[in-house]
Order: structure tokens, then sequence, then C-alpha cells
């Protein structure tokens, strides 16, 4: 490969300091592979396939459409294609400079730049001035971003003109720079650091973090009030009591819903209590660092008595369950690909026995996670990156077995996964790797084919399986291990991920049953009382 072919003109920007592929097409293939953690494109022969394992029999296992492809043809081409492999004949593959720049469009982490050295891009500094309006950040975004991508997704002004809202100050703002130690002088500013101190570790965390803080700007644009570090006490118990009176749901146009009548449904507790630790995590920190002379936000949040009284009941019978397991385990339909319904029942096989987090399935590049590991004793672990950015090992039971390795045969990967692999753990079949709403897409349909199994009477069958998602598999795993298994509460956690043992303990008040009978247990009848003279 020359340098007139533009492959020398790529830069991986994910190395400390960035740096330029090599020139020739051996080398850049190479590079590729150690860099993406999965083969690019090989051209197998008899030779060295038996090069590369001890015995047939190996080389078989390892690698079964190499091996079939062999019988018949003196060479074959494995490549990577849409976060799988491919295996063809020769004269069906593309030429490898074609494998090779596809994936290097696919991967964000190369830019092709032959005319600039290759240093991180400048980040845009932030400018207090500047009119900023509501534009929705990118699920891509780096938590280290530049803080003005942050400021314009929680601007409220959607005009043309836009307002530079946030790029005040208010009464309790310090303008001390002794005591500020923050060392900027308006909210635009503070909010930034803010976000990047406090969410700057998970992707989750930053999302959540600005839909909260949109929400308060929103709140306070609409009552004319602000900027953040004007708003009082009293403005702040406002905010919390409109919270619980805030609608979920608006009623469609033409209906004939009374607006008056019906009393405003709030918030969902759990919503409510995010909401509000948000706003007092901000003033806390803002207080802290002196960038406020008070903190009108003390006391505010009343997230741990919401948590103490939190009980899960989104949880789907072990009937419906099953009738989803026989979904995913049945024959593939003529209008999917094999591939794509292998994929289905690898999904749901995880959220259904792993008990993950709908984030936690998606890919994530830098850490390499989720990932699969198989140890001597062939048992399968999951490694998953949770909330907090807090990695976790979940074995997995030996049902959810078949569907993995069916998914991985079929995209023409090992059976068993090798200790350093880096492939994603789930393709897409337009990018590297399946992201959140794909995940969730994918597990809808199982619940969407399970709907056409239930006979049209049984309405409550079709009212869990229509409002049923990834979360209630997380719900119904954890049931499972406190209520029908009694797995010790620290156990579960573990399992879980939960930061409070009281979460993983929330799930003992969903089964009655077992409470009575251990109640019972510990008082006894008379005819089991023993009489002391």
């Amino acid at each position: 490969m020359n340098r007139s072919a533009g492959f020398a003109g790529w830069v991986d920007t994910a190395t400390a300091p960035p740096q330029r592929l090599p020139d020739g097409i051996d080398a850049a293939l190479a590079y590729m592979a150690d860099a993406t953690g999965h083969p690019v494109y090989t051209r197998w022969t008899l030779t060295l396939l038996k090069r590369g394992c001890p015995s047939l029999a190996d080389a078989k296992r390892d690698h079964p459409v190499v091996f079939a492809l062999l019988l018949d043809h003196d060479a074959a081409i494995e490549y990577w294609e849409r976060g799988r492999l491919r295996v063809v004949a020769p004269d069906r593959a593309p030429a490898p400079a074609t494998v090779l720049l596809r994936l290097l469009k696919q991967h964000r982490r190369f830019r092709f730049a032959p005319d600039q050295p290759a240093t991180q891009p400048a980040m845009p500094a932030v400018n207090a001035d500047a009119p900023m309006t509501a534009i929705a950040i990118p699920e891509t975004a780096s938590p280290a971003a530049a803080p003005a991508v942050w400021l314009a997704a929680l601007a409220p002004g959607t005009d043309a003109s836009g307002r530079a809202w946030l790029a005040r100050a208010g009464r309790f703002a310090n303008a001390s720079p002794v005591t500020n130690t923050l060392g900027v002088a308006d909210d635009a500013q503070a909010v930034a650091l803010f976000l990047r101190e406090r969410a700057s570790r998970s992707p989750h965390t930053l999302r959540a973090y600005l839909a909260e803080l949109r929400r308060l700007i929103l709140w306070c644009d609409r009552h004319q009030l602000g900027p953040l570090s004007d708003l009082t006490r009293d403005n702040l118990l406002a905010y919390r009591t409109a919270l619980e009176r805030t609608r979920r749901t608006t009623p469609a146009a033409g209906t004939n819903v009374s607006t008056t009548r019906t009393p405003p449904a709030g918030l969902q507790a759990t919503t409510r209590a995010r909401a509000l630790a948000v706003v007092s995590s901000l003033f806390r920190y803002w207080l802290r660092t002196g960038y406020l002379i008070a903190n009108p936000a003390a006391e505010l949040s009343g997230g741990a008595a919401t948590r103490d009284s939190w009980t899960p009941s989104r949880v789907m019978p072990a009937s419906v369950l099953a009738l989803c397991d026989a979904v995913v385990n049945g024959t593939t339909p003529d209008t999917m690909s094999a591939l794509v319904w292998a994929r289905r029942g690898a999904i749901w096989s995880l959220y259904r026995f792993a008990g993950v987090r709908l984030a936690e399935l998606v890919w994530s590049e830098a850490e390499s996670l989720p990932r699969l590991e198989v140890d001597p004793q062939s048992q399968w672990t999951l490694h998953v990156l949770g909330k907090g950015s807090k990695r976790r090992s979940i074995p997995l039971p030996s049902v959810c077995m078949p569907a993995l390795r069916a998914y991985r045969l079929a995209r023409a990967l090992p059976e068993r996964p090798s200790p350093f692999e880096r492939v994603p753990l789930i393709h897409s079949e337009k990018r590297d790797a399946l992201g959140h709403s794909g995940l969730y897409d994918e597990v809808k349909a199982v619940l969407l084919a399970a709907e056409a199994q239930v006979s049209s009477g049984d309405l409550a069958t079709l009212t869990l399986l229509r409002a049923a998602s990834t979360h209630w598999l997380r719900h119904g795993y954890a049931r499972a291990l406190v209520v029908d298994h009694a797995v010790p509460l620290p156990v579960a956690q573990t399992l879980l991920g939960h930061a409070s043992v009281q979460t993983t303990a929330a799930y003992a008040k969903t089964d009655l049953a077992q409470t009575r009978a251990f109640v019972e247990g510990s008082f006894p009848g008379p005819q089991h009382c023993v009489h002391i003279r």
C-alpha cells in the first residue's frame, strides 16, 4: 500500500499521541486487527490452519466455517464486515483495501487527515456572550466533550436568535476571586465544571444530569425566574411541588378527557427523587467550591426516604416468561435471516438470565466491554460496565449457553471466546455494534411475537406483554434470586450491581407468601412447643 492510496492519511486518535496507520497494506491490516481486537482480513489455507491449531479436530472446532470451505477450495477469505466475520471463497471476496477502508469509516476513533499533523483536535472555548439554543446532545458525545456542547444542550430557548440564559450570575453567586475556587463568574461556566467533575465518568450519568437540569431550566423560564444562582429556597420548594403535579402523559387531541376534573398525576416517586437529587448535588457542589455564598437547596431531596419505600412492581409472571422463551427457542421465521434470529435469541438470553440493565449490553470500545469469558471448566461469565463505571462479573447459567453459542457460530466466530477477544458482544448490520435502541427493539420484538400466541380474551397477559421492557427482565432476575431461591442479599446485590443493599432487599417485599412462611416458621403452633416442667 503506497501513500497515494490514502491509508497513511488515516489517524488513530485513540492512542497517545495519535499516530498514523502504516503505509503497507499488510502492516495496516495487522495494525487494525490489533487496535480493534478482531481479525480484519485473513487468507486461510490448509497449511496456515494447521500451523495455528494443534490438530485438525481443534481447527474444525475453532474455525468451523473456514474448515468447511477449505474442503472444497484451496483458500478461504475471512474478513470483517458490519460487526461479524464473513468467510467466502477467494473469487467472492472483496479486496483487502476495500475491507480496510470500510472499517476505518465505521470506527469513530479513526480520522482521515492527510494534510494535518496527528494531534488531538482543539476543544472550542466557551463564549459566555454567544447565544445558545436548545439542542439535543448526541448519545455518542464523550463525557469529556467541550463545555460549549453541554451548555448548548441545557439552554431553554428554541428561537433562532437564542438567549444566553445560563451566562449570568444571580444574587447568591460569589464574586470574590479569593473564596470562589471555581474561578468563574457565571452559571454557564459553573454548570460546565459541575458536569465535567460529577458526570464525566459515565455517558449515562451525563445524560441523566442533562435531562434533569433541562427540566429545571425550562421550569424557571416558564415562571420567569433565574439564573440558577438566583433561585431562593421558596423557588426550589415551588419546583418540588410542581414535580408532584406535573402530568406524566398528555391527553391526545380530540379526546373527551377533561383536564379540569382530572387531578394532575405527578411524576413517579423515583423520577421526582432523581430530579431533586441532581438539583441538590449541583447547589451543594457550588457551595462547596465557593461559587455560591449560600445553598438554597439544602435538604431539598428526599431520595433516601423514597428509596426505603420503593417496591418493584414491573415483574412478569413465570408463565409469561415461559411463553417468551418458547418464542425465542422456536424455528427461524421465513422473513428473517438466521444471523438476525440468532442475535435476537442471544440478546433475550442475556437480559433474561443475567439481569443486566439496558445500557450494560452496549459496546464500549474504550473498555472492551461487555465481553464473555469461559474458564477451563467451561463456565461462562459476562463482564459488564455498570453504573458509575463499575465493572461487574456475572456468572451465566447453562440455560443461556445454547443461544450464545449459536449466535457466535452464526457470526463465524469460534464457539468459545478467546481470552483476548475484543469483538463487540452484539453486532449491528449498519455499524460495528448494536446501540440502546437496537437492543431495546430486539427485546420488544420477542414480546410482540409472544402476543400472537395469546388468546384475544386474555387481556391481562396481553397488557403485560405490551407494557414490558428490558428492565422488567431485570426485575424478574432479581426476584428469582431474592424471593424464589433466597439468595443472600449481599450476593444478590453484587450480581445486580446495586449501590445499596436496601434496593436489593426491596424485592423481598413482592412476595407475601414467603414472608408469611418465614413468620410461621419463627412462631410454631402449640403442637410444636416443648413443655418445660
